[in-house]
């Protein structure tokens, strides 16, 4: 998980910080040592470590925050709101051009993940009422032109492409005469890129940049990189003029020092990150967001962006009527199941929910696989079975354990879970938010999760 390593050590500094009645500027500098180890190790440049830590200190040894009634939490306020100035103050939204197309050209080293991101970029516009065209100026690599197509049809997006023989200012040229003649308001061209940084790789993006005038110039880098993230990003800027950053395979990288450092270094701001694989994983970079995920605050609205996505409006209305009259059926629960899978990793997901110990939750497992698990044994039931659990007697068992690869006594504790979580439904809609006993499940534990 993203900033997992980060995250822990800056929230133990802070509970040092919040376990003392008052604090002195000896107790601020020993703390600021430790947070300084902790973005270091993080790989954060560490030009940016010094200004960070000399901007915090300076303002937590001032007499407001040492003599106010709780000075931990007016130092964690300050780093609070540094990180966010240090990954640029508010989130970064893409530019449109007053004259459709608007064209976006992407760059970047191979293996950064600029094909997908391309695809995925495309999506999201898509989402959003626009009618995208992707443009293969790719010539060089290996499929790179096939990998676009197939990135395309998943996210069912035409791709504009000339084979590998046409030189790619040619090709990003005529994609915007198709564009036009088509009705598309978007062009997002993918560009070669080179297992390094060479003076070829660069005359051939600006040549392309002359041909296209694009509005914005998006570079792609990997995470796990580290300062080498930061360092093309400088390169690539000074030789094209970037608009923006997207940051891939966050979610691969517990450091996320590149993400910490490349705002300041550059100047340009990350527009989005990728945490995964699929569509819904490259998310808009929110910098206020990302701070209080790595100080342990949570990330409510993330959650709830990612809750709107994923869920129907018109199901969960129907489905908050159900728990209301008690009907709530095992079909029902299977749905939940499936929309929840859509917001991503169940542990990424319980991260973003405010007053949950992530250092604590670190030495938990989330069982993935008994969620897969689960849905096995619900959809060999019948219709009727999922309906009505009371009528699965040992035979019906037998066959629904035998059709899911799972167990009997998996199939029993399945249903002893479900009948528990619905009295704590009955429990929730009749006596208080979590019921009369004030608990969900048994010893902290979610059910179904592992």
């Amino acid at each position: 998980m993203a900033f997992e390593s980060l995250g822990e050590k800056l929230q133990n500094v802070f509970k040092k910080l919040k376990g003392k009645g008052k604090l002195s500027e000896k107790d601020v500098k020993e703390a600021m040592r430790e947070v300084r180890l902790a973005l270091l190790e993080a790989d954060v440049n560490f030009r940016v470590v010094k200004e960070f830590i000399t901007g915090v200190t300076e303002k937590s040894i001032g007499h407001e925050v040492l003599e106010s009634l709780n000075p931990g939490q007016q130092v964690i306020k300050l780093v609070h709101e540094e990180l966010i100035a240090l990954m640029g103050s508010s989130q970064s939204q893409l530019t449109f051009s007053s004259k459709p197309p608007t064209v976006y050209m992407m760059v970047g080293l191979q293996g950064a993940g600029k094909t997908t991101s391309t695809g995925k970029l495309a999506g999201i516009l898509r989402k959003q009422g626009k009618r995208p065209l992707l443009v293969a100026c790719d010539i060089y690599r290996p499929a790179a032109i096939k990998q676009l197509q197939v990135v395309g049809s998943t996210y069912n997006i035409p791709v504009f492409e000339m084979g590998d023989k046409t030189d790619p200012v040619t090709i990003a040229a005529k994609s915007l005469d198709f564009a036009k003649e088509n009705g598309h308001d978007i062009v997002i061209i993918d560009t070669a890129g080179r297992l390094h940084i060479d003076d070829t790789l660069m005359d051939e993006l600006s040549n392309v940049r002359t041909a296209v005038k694009p509005q914005e110039i998006l570079l792609v880098v990997d995470a796990m990189t580290g300062q080498d993230a930061v360092n093309v990003a400088q390169t690539f800027d000074e030789k094209l003029g970037l608009d923006g950053i997207i940051v891939t395979k966050l979610d691969s990288d517990t450091r996320g020092g590149a993400v910490l450092s490349v705002k300041k270094v550059t100047g340009k701001p990350v527009k989005y990150v990728g945490m995964g694989e699929k569509l819904e994983d490259m998310e808009p970079f929110h910098p206020d967001r990302m701070a209080s995920r790595i100080l342990g605050m949570g990330d409510v609205l993330s959650l709830i962006d990612k809750a709107q996505q994923a869920f129907d409006e018109k199901q969960a209305a129907e489905l908050e009527q159900k728990i209301r009259n008690n009907a709530f059926t095992l079909e029902d629960f299977l749905d939940q199941m499936q929309q929840i899978k859509k917001m991503g990793s169940i542990k990424d997901l319980i991260g973003m929910i405010p007053g949950v110990d992530q250092s604590a939750l670190a030495g938990q497992e989330v069982d993935e696989k008994a969620m897969a698990h689960t849905e096995a044994i619900i959809q060999s039931m019948t219709h009727e079975e999922r309906h009505n659990p009371t009528i699965l007697n040992g035979s019906r068992k037998k066959r629904i354990a035998k059709g899911s690869g799972r167990t009997i006594q998996e199939v029993n504790r399945l249903l002893k879970q479900f009948e528990d979580m619905r009295k704590m439904m009955k429990n929730f809609t009749g006596g208080g938010m979590f019921g009369k006993k004030g608990k969900f499940g048994k010893k902290g534990k979610l059910p179904f999760f592992g």
